[in-house]
């Protein structure tokens, strides 16, 4: 019997229908290789919910995911809402939806595909052998901190706890483990005291849960910094929300295209959300020419974070590469040539075709 599993879509705004609609075909293509069976519900996020419902998280959308064995995501937001000062605007139903799944872990692996190498503003020397997973606590810390808004003064307040910290480093530790060993931590613990709180923690849990990780602390500052010399130094960094929220846009940049990167978000069971890095890009909304790979590798992380269903993850990432080996490339990477190559610039559903057309059986 095909095992059958209940998929989410939400498609979004901007170019997010674009790409999910390229993911939802290529897991169809990859059902039958792997004997699976995907029970699709699209559902509103974000701008589009706003306008048809006047929530960006509709009651609907809210009960079908918490019902879904995992959520794909496109991507939300857009000038049409763009007024920060709306009671109402996209972004707060990926918010909601994050607190309501109890998602509080980011993973977002940043791998230099060698048929990009030039993609990146740095030198190719600089990118060799980049692999890392950059995880971010995704529901405390200053963005959801104590506040006051006011026209003379205002104030934030980074806030984490114990726990809150404990479980977030967890989930770095053990892919660490999974991985070269290496855990760095990131934070400001010469200045913050909420970095400090973070800095013991972290000391402490990894020496009594996880003596056989590395573990190193790196101020953010230095970090920054770091990542741009160094990167291929790093195995998994953990970070809180807004130093991970600044890290993992800076590292996005290593890849030289938002376009290839995926995410998940994760909490405590097997349910996850899943999407790419990019934002809507409403530039290039219904042109046909987005970068579908991102969200397809998003699906990958799914089947393997949520369903466990590491040979059809496999088989979507080894797809990917075999298509960027092809020479085929989106808009965003039509400068990747490299020596002795003919690169093909393919708009959105012609990419997501190729990609189908590589998917084969392998196993792992």
């Amino acid at each position: 019997m095909p095992k059958t599993y209940r998929i989410v879509l939400l498609p979004g705004d901007g170019i997010g229908p674009e790409v999910i609609a390229e993911t939802r075909k290529t897991l169809e293509a990859l059902a039958p290789l792997f004997d699976l069976t995907f029970d699709f519900s699209e559902q509103l996020i974000g701008g589009v919910a706003i306008d048809e419902t006047g929530s960006p998280l509709p009651d609907a959308t809210l009960t079908a995911c918490q019902q879904a064995d995992a959520v794909l995501l496109g991507a939300v937001g857009g000038p049409k809402w763009s007024d920060p000062a709306a009671a109402v605007r996209p972004e707060q139903g990926l918010l909601g939806i994050r607190k309501a799944l109890g998602l509080y872990a980011n993973l977002r692996p940043i791998k230099i595909y060698p048929q990009l190498l030039t993609a990146s503003s740095l030198r190719p020397d600089v990118l060799a052998g980049v692999d890392l997973l950059v995880v971010r606590e995704l529901t405390g810390g200053i963005y959801f901190g104590p506040r006051q808004e006011g026209s003379e003064e205002a104030y934030d307040t980074m806030l984490y706890t114990r726990p809150e910290v404990e479980r977030v480093v967890r989930v770095a530790a053990r892919a660490a483990r999974g991985r070269r060993g290496r855990l760095t931590s990131v934070d400001k613990a010469n200045v913050l005291a909420s970095s400090r709180l973070w800095r013991q923690t972290v000391t402490r849990l990894m020496a009594e849960e996880f003596p056989d990780v590395e573990v190193e602390h790196v101020l953010v500052d230095a970090m920054t910094m770091h990542l741009i010399r160094r990167p291929a130094d790093f195995d998994v960094i953990v970070s809180g929300n807004m130093f991970g929220d600044i890290i993992t846009d800076e590292a996005a940049m290593l890849a030289g295209s938002m376009g290839m990167l995926p995410s998940a978000s994760l909490g405590d069971g097997s349910r996850g959300l899943y999407e790419p890095i990019h934002g809507s890009a409403p530039d290039i909304a219904g042109r046909g020419v987005a970068n579908p790979l991102a969200a397809i590798l998003s699906a990958a992380m799914m089947l393997r974070h949520s369903l466990g269903e590491e040979d059809a993850a496999r088989a979507i990432e080894t797809a990917v590469e075999r298509a960027l080996d092809a020479g085929y490339r989106t808009p965003d990477l039509a400068h990747t040539a490299l020596p002795d190559q003919t690169v093909e610039v393919v708009g959105t559903e012609a990419m997501g075709e190729i990609v189908r057309s590589h998917l084969t059986p392998i196993s792992v």
